[in-house]
């Protein structure tokens, strides 16, 4: 700041000596008040009023960077006065964070009539879902003509969702043909592995014996090798925990997870699988999870990571289309569907 000054003012007056006194006096004092502006909080616009009024970029920059210095400095001071205060008085801080609650697209979420509502009755999925009592049995399988991707990710399947089975895919079967064959069988549920170019790309989920049909896309695939510090996973029957499965289609998806795990998980082997709703982005992960104290618990991640998202939703095996996500729903950043 005193080096600005000096040198702006030695400029001021190398240009002023063959002026008269008045007018000399007046260019040194609007030079000072452009290096030095008479409030440190100066706002915005008054700033960029002395900005516009020098021509010159490099000196403009300087004072734009001085004024910059200026305000950071009276901002710091702020805010340890401030932690001053509210250290001697804790009330101020609790007050100040209730006053000033961040605003996220969340918080700015377009209305939606389903969320926590009274639905008279059930939705047409229920008595699908709640219809077999036993433990839920599954067949995985992949599509036609997949590469290595598509049966490494079926391997990673296995390893947590029980009482799997993978199939291995052949060209002569249609989806319908497939869910006949598991029915047949006594399977619960279908899933079959999409892999394009080499990656994963999509999961589809049949629930059986009549549906209904998802359809995901997978994207961020991240193995547990790839994990820094991952555990090791063991054969116990994982809990489940889904996460912001507000409105009715999200509950519906979240209907889907629970029947391909079994009502009664394995307690001793602290395993959970989370499954994290986010503006519509669904977020795997596995932990096991260590009890420290009784106020502290401690998490070890398994692996892998994954993200989801609901691409379409139908009826049946593959039939009418109940729900499906278009380009346009893009628009509006604030409306989520699940």
């Amino acid at each position: 700041m005193i080096f600005l000054h000096e040198v702006a003012i030695g400029a001021v007056g190398l240009f002023c000596r063959t002026l008269s006194p008045t007018i000399r006096d007046g260019i040194a004092k609007r030079k000072m008040t452009d290096l030095h502006p008479s409030s440190p909080n100066m706002s915005e616009q008054k700033t960029n009023e002395v900005l516009k009024n020098i021509k010159n970029k490099q000196r403009r920059q300087k004072v734009f960077a001085a004024l910059q210095a200026e305000k950071s400095k009276e901002r710091h001071k702020a805010r340890a006065a401030r932690a001053k205060e509210e250290r001697l008085n804790p009330q101020l801080r609790e007050e100040r964070l209730a006053a000033n609650v961040p605003e996220t697209i969340e918080s700015k979420r377009v209305f939606d009539e389903t969320i926590a509502a009274e639905v008279e009755g059930e939705d047409e999925f229920f008595e699908l879902f709640n219809r077999t009592q036993r433990d839920p049995k599954v067949l995985i399988t992949t599509n036609v003509n997949a590469k290595k991707a598509a049966y490494e990710f079926a391997d990673i399947l296995t390893e947590f969702v029980p009482n799997v089975t993978f199939v291995k895919r052949k060209r002569e079967y249609n989806m319908k043909e497939m869910a006949k064959y598991c029915t047949n069988r006594d399977f619960t549920d279908l899933i079959v592995i999409n892999e394009d170019k080499k990656k994963v790309n999509g999961l589809t989920f049949i629930h059986l014996p009549e549906g209904p049909t998802f359809y995901f896309s997978v994207t961020s695939l991240v193995t547990t090798d790839r994990i820094r510090g991952h555990g090791r996973a063991t054969s116990h029957i994982p809990e489940l925990v889904l996460n912001n499965f507000n409105t009715r289609l999200g509950k519906t998806v979240g209907r889907l997870f629970q029947a391909i795990f079994p009502a009664q998980p394995e307690i001793q082997g602290r395993q959970v699988l989370t499954l994290h709703n986010q503006r519509d982005y669904i977020f795997f992960r596995r932990h096991r999870y260590v009890f420290k104290n009784e106020e502290k618990v401690g998490l070890q991640e398994l692996g892998p990571q994954f993200t989801l998202k609901l691409r379409r939703l139908q009826k049946g095996i593959k039939d009418e289309i109940e729900w499906e996500h278009r380009p346009d729903m893009e628009r509006d950043k604030r409306k989520f569907y699940l």
